[in-house]
């Protein structure tokens, strides 16, 4: 431990809850299966419906904020299974909406890998104080994770309390007709070796911005006219679609608090999950502002690096990234441009830090070795918690690294200001190591963050232990810039 940084434990553990549940559709994949599931559906009185659709009612009512939306959703999804010329009463949809759909415990398992960020509604906050949103990465049953959001108060004293948790959990809208940028959509399929005449003929007749209907038509254009003979056609339709529906928008109701709002996975890329993601507030050189999140994707075989956006943390636009850089995990965005550009922290290799520079978010390549495993606590790999924070003494970069018996610590290393190429400080002894019944959870000996914030002049860390549970640190940021300046 660094004798002159002194840490600040506050009384603020988030523990996963089993009952905060969402209804989730579960379809069986065989087509028989299914018309013979609702063949048992259609074989009862419309009494018996009534009787099992009121009981259904009573048992689960109360654990959603709208199980009637979700049950008729889900029986959209199977309706096609049924015979057209039978009419259904609405009671009867229901039920066999019910039949094929499920509870799921989004955070059974664990509520762990946190970030904080500045809320962007500061009204009626005390001077001094700070509203802030965490997003946490909450795991239930198959190991599926997803991103959860709390919200709180620093005060000016640096007390930190948490807003009431809400009992329910709300899926966002999937808008249907979302927005894409043709020169991001292009770059991608370049990338991915779908860059060819096909492309050409589907994407040329978009405008710059277009959206997922505009492709769609184009698509079926461009199917309907080609010959059949064409054997690279379907595969570059499809590579197509799949980039389609791998970019997409959400949007949650702006009744729902903070802590009813679920970031569940949608696209292919991401079946198994949405790790660790990674926000930021980026202010653009106009003043305007963003905030911005990398994940990891991960479909139970490959993971992939996306990013998120959002104004509001109401509507947000889940987005593939370009470009050689973008592979493994642990992608942070800095907060700001430097010199005219993006800057990113990476890690290619599972082993080493690296940084890249970028005229565009979405596009990354050419990364350079910043940091290497230099200290025994992180001897096997290094990478970052967060985005780098600015401070008048350089960029504060927080800092994981993994030693021996696979020990999880924090720690942290400064980066010139004008060249964050040049790394200025260092600590030699971690912030952070697993300790106690912190040391104990479902993966043991880990103590991870996904960013802190700045506040007055305390580093506010917010941190997992062992892949169960998050706590808070806080600590003298004076203290910390001493102690990196001084360990070079």
């Amino acid at each position: 431990m660094n004798q002159q940084i002194h840490l600040c434990h506050h009384e603020v553990t988030l523990l996963p809850e089993s009952a905060r549940v969402i209804i989730r559709p579960f379809i069986p994949s065989n087509v028989h299966l299914v018309a013979t599931i609702i063949g048992r559906a259609l074989a009862l009185t419309e009494d018996d419906v009534a009787l099992q659709l009121a009981e259904l009612r009573i048992g689960f009512e109360a654990r959603h904020h709208d199980l009637v939306s979700a049950l008729h959703a889900h029986f959209e999804k199977v309706r096609h299974h049924i015979p057209s010329e039978q009419p259904l009463s609405l009671d009867r949809q229901l039920l066999i909406g019910a039949i094929f759909s499920g509870e799921y415990a989004l955070e059974s398992a664990a509520l762990f890998n946190p970030s904080m960020v500045p809320h962007p509604d500061q009204s009626g906050v005390p001077d001094g104080a700070l509203r802030f949103i965490m997003s946490l990465r909450a795991t239930g049953e198959g190991h599926i994770s997803s991103i959860e959001f709390r919200s709180g108060i620093i005060a000016q004293d640096g007390v930190i309390t948490l807003d009431p948790v809400s009992r329910f959990v709300t899926l966002p809208l999937v808008v249907p007709n979302p927005k894409y940028r043709k020169p991001n959509f292009l770059s991608k399929l370049h990338e991915m070796g779908f860059e060819n005449a096909h492309t050409q003929a589907v994407l040329s007749p978009l405008a710059e911005n277009f959206t997922r209907s505009d492709l769609n038509q184009s698509l079926t254009n461009v199917r309907e006219g080609a010959e059949s003979a064409l054997q690279d056609l379907n595969p570059t339709l499809d590579c197509i679609q799949w980039l389609a529906d791998s970019n997409y928008e959400l949007q949650f109701s702006e009744k729902l608090a903070m802590s009813e709002r679920i970031i569940f996975p949608v696209s292919n890329n991401e079946s198994n999950g949405i790790e660790d993601a990674r926000f930021v507030l980026f202010t653009e050189d106009d003043g305007s502002k963003m905030y911005y999140a990398t994940y990891t994707a991960y479909n139970g075989r490959a993971i992939l690096p996306q990013l998120i956006e959002t104004e509001d943390f109401l509507h947000f636009r889940v987005l593939t990234l370009n470009g050689s850089a973008v592979q493994n995990k642990g992608m942070a965005l800095f907060p700001r441009r430097i010199g005219g550009r993006y800057v990113m922290l990476s890690r290619q290799d599972d082993e080493n830090l690296f940084i890249m520079f970028s005229d565009n978010p979405h596009y990354w390549s050419e990364p350079q070795l910043l940091m290497r495993p230099e200290e025994m606590w992180e001897s096997v790999k290094i990478g970052n918690c967060g985005s780098p924070i600015e401070t008048e003494a350089g960029w504060l970069v927080i800092t994981h690294g993994v030693g021996p018996m696979r020990q999880y610590c924090i720690g942290a290393a400064l980066l010139d200001l004008e060249d964050p190429t040049r790394v200025i400080g260092r600590l030699r002894q971690p912030l952070l190591c697993p300790e106690g019944s912190g040391r104990e959870g479902y993966v043991p000996n880990v103590v991870y963050s996904c960013g802190a914030l700045l506040h007055g002049g305390s580093l506010i860390l917010p941190y997992a232990m062992s892949d169960k549970v998050t706590a808070i640190v806080s600590l003298s940021l004076d203290e910390l810039i001493a102690a990196l300046l001084a360990s070079e």
